[in-house]
């Protein structure tokens, strides 16, 4: 494998320095400017503009790149945020030196630094250029550098590409403000290539990078068809770990941009790739590239994502490019056999995910369309295409073409959707892909980040003639809402639902212990008797009584001894016959009662030698069986 001119590869193993012993966690600080500014000096005015915040080779790197008119020494300099005064750096900032190159196209400079040796959990700031001539301050928070995170995908910006670059722009910078105040923590925001319509425009560039959100939140940019055809792609990212060979590229290298690179993220190994260079041996070099960052990397990782720009199982216009033809019968078997999990991929301005594809073949027949949950088994791999995220084009879905290695799914009675896909959708409104990366599994989810409603270029434009769901029959559904979502298992089956159980007849169970007796009554000495038995109850109702009655005529709820009566009323739990002894709220089980009976006799109350007693009869009832 070859790399060249990237910043350091990440070492494993162990924890980078810190930048600075005073560097601490605090609250992320308010952003100032919109990053650009002029300095007047003796000199020519320093300028400063399209800076953007990258990805770096590992969580405790980034890389900033930006554009100036000056060909001086610059750098970026860095502070946690809680030691900026007023906002002012402290004067022991650490500084990074920058890269500095000129620009083949539209004059001036372009710049990089690597950010190196953060530390977890922080808040920091920074600006770019050089003493007295500093560019506003941005800010960023890293955080933990293991676990779980979420990462964001955006398909295709496109910026110019219906015809209103502040229209596209709007979209776009609406995207990113809806993505991220649903997903604060987000830590990556992941490209899926054309950030522009025409590459070596910087109004468009200018468009692009308007949003602070790209310099506050690092950008892992992808190369599409729309960026390859000038240097300013280049010149504007400066990506970790990069091959620049003449294989990754589709042209002569001094005019057009291109390269592969890849990055260790909290346990995923991405690898982003150029597709546009794929004729003559490059997608031969992308599986070498692919191959040797695997083997030597892999270990590392728990998961491994591929992110390219041309989606060789398209949904919509490019569905049957001939480029394509040739990358499905390039790349899948050597996923497949790498081991790869998630392909993320532009180029086609609608959404779709597939179903577990192993060899270029769907790896379980059984799988499901639109299936919640998926397992990959060895070999699977899960390819994503993502919708349009500025709104500036759509694509409508194409028909599947019978006989070719495209053809429809025979799960599809409509014979609407391709063979390799679960799902497609387009309802020419913006969207974006949430990725949640966990322990066990990958949740993936298309979520609508707009609506038929400005900011939507291609609809206000009138481009494409309806939208909403279902062609537009149906209204279009509220921001934030989910088109697609599934939860992707690597080696586990998923969670299969299988119904086991038992019945329970109704029951209504009653036992009474040994008789109550209350023992000798003694005539003419007044005295409250106590006396007490127990009851062992089961109940399956939903409610339930316990009560107890005396069923005799003579003397109703008294002791009688023949044909006498005691003048006071049994009490049974308290209360005269009839009386309730319990009551239950929910089934039950062997409740042991204790039920207590009492007896007053009067010391001028006359008693009739004998035994003064009563049946009585203990009920359990139910209006809820």
């Amino acid at each position: 494998m070859r790399s060249s001119n990237s910043p350091r590869p990440p070492r494993r193993g162990r924890r980078r320095p810190a930048v600075n012993a005073g560097l601490a966690a605090v609250a992320v600080s308010a952003v100032f400017g919109i990053g650009s500014m002029t300095i007047a000096g003796a000199q020519a005015p320093a300028t400063s503009s399209g800076i953007v915040l990258s990805v770096g080779a590992n969580a405790s790197q980034r890389v900033v790149s930006w554009y100036t008119s000056a060909n001086t020494a610059q750098a970026v300099q860095l502070a946690p945020t809680s030691q900026l005064v007023n906002g002012e750096f402290p004067a022991n900032a650490v500084t990074f030196a920058a890269t500095v190159a000129a620009n083949s196209v539209n004059g001036g400079y372009n710049a990089h630094a690597a950010i190196d040796g953060l530390q977890e959990n922080t808040a920091y700031s920074y600006r770019v250029g050089a003493e007295g001539a500093w560019s506003p301050a941005y800010a960023f928070k890293t955080q933990k550098f293991d676990g779980d995170f979420d990462f964001l995908f955006f398909g295709d910006p496109q910026i110019g590409s219906s015809g209103d670059v502040a229209k596209d722009g709007a979209g776009w910078q609406d995207t990113l403000n809806v993505s991220l105040a649903a997903n604060p923590d987000a830590e990556l925001l992941v490209s899926g290539g054309d950030q522009v319509e025409t590459a070596n425009t910087e109004t468009q560039w200018n468009a692009f990078l308007a949003s602070d959100k790209l310099r506050q939140y690092p950008w892992a940019p992808t190369i599409g068809n729309h960026d390859v055809g000038g240097k300013a792609y280049d010149q504007h990212f400066w990506t970790p770990n990069t091959d620049r060979s003449a294989p990754f590229y589709s042209g002569n290298s001094t005019t057009q941009s291109g390269g592969d690179y890849w990055y260790i993220y909290k346990g995923v190994l991405f690898i982003h790739l150029n597709s546009n260079a794929y004729a003559n041996g490059s997608d031969a070099a992308h599986i070498g590239y692919v191959t040797d960052v695997v083997n030597a990397h892999a270990a590392d990782a728990k998961y491994t994502v591929l992110v390219y720009h041309h989606s060789i199982y398209s949904p919509a216009d490019h569905a049957n490019d001939s480029d394509n033809q040739q990358r499905r019968r390039d790349f899948p078997t050597a996923f497949s056999n790498l081991g790869v999990d998630l392909v993320l991929q532009g180029h086609d301005h609608s959404y779709s995910r597939s179903y577990a594809i192993k060899n270029g073949q769907k790896a379980n027949a059984d799988e499901q369309p639109g299936a919640a949950q998926v397992s990959e088994g060895p070999g699977g791999v899960i390819y994503v295409t993502g919708n349009s995220s500025s709104g500036s084009k759509y694509y409508d879905l194409s028909a599947p073409k019978v006989g070719s290695d495209f053809g429809p799914d025979p799960l599809d009675p409509t014979g609407k959707r391709h063979w390799a896909n679960s799902v497609e959708n387009q309802e020419h409104v913006r969207t974006y892909v949430k990725v949640e990366v966990g322990k066990n599994a990958l949740v993936v989810e298309n979520i609508r980040s707009g609506t038929c409603a400005a900011p939507n270029a291609a609809v206000e434009r009138g481009n494409v003639s309806w939208c909403g769901p279902n062609s537009g029959a149906s209204p279009a559904q509220p921001v934030g809402s989910t088109v697609d979502k599934v939860v992707i298992h690597r080696f586990a089956a998923p969670p299969v639902e299988a119904g086991v159980g038992g019945t329970v007849p109704p029951t209504l169970a009653l036992t009474l212990g040994a008789p109550a007796s209350f023992g000798a009554f003694t005539p003419g000495v007044g005295n409250d008797y106590t006396a007490s038995t127990t009851a062992t109850v089961t109940s399956t109702a939903g409610d339930a009584t316990l009560a107890v009655t005396d069923p005799s005529s003579t003397a109703p709820g008294r002791l009688v001894n023949g044909t006498f009566a005691l003048a006071s009323p049994l009490r049974v739990a308290g209360t005269p016959l009839p009386a309730t002894v319990r009551t239950y709220a929910a089934p039950v089980s062997n409740d042991n009662v204790a039920i207590d009976f009492k007896q007053s006799i009067a010391a001028n109350e006359p008693l009739r030698t004998g035994t003064y007693a009563k049946t009585l009869t203990f009920t359990l009832s139910t209006t809820n069986p």
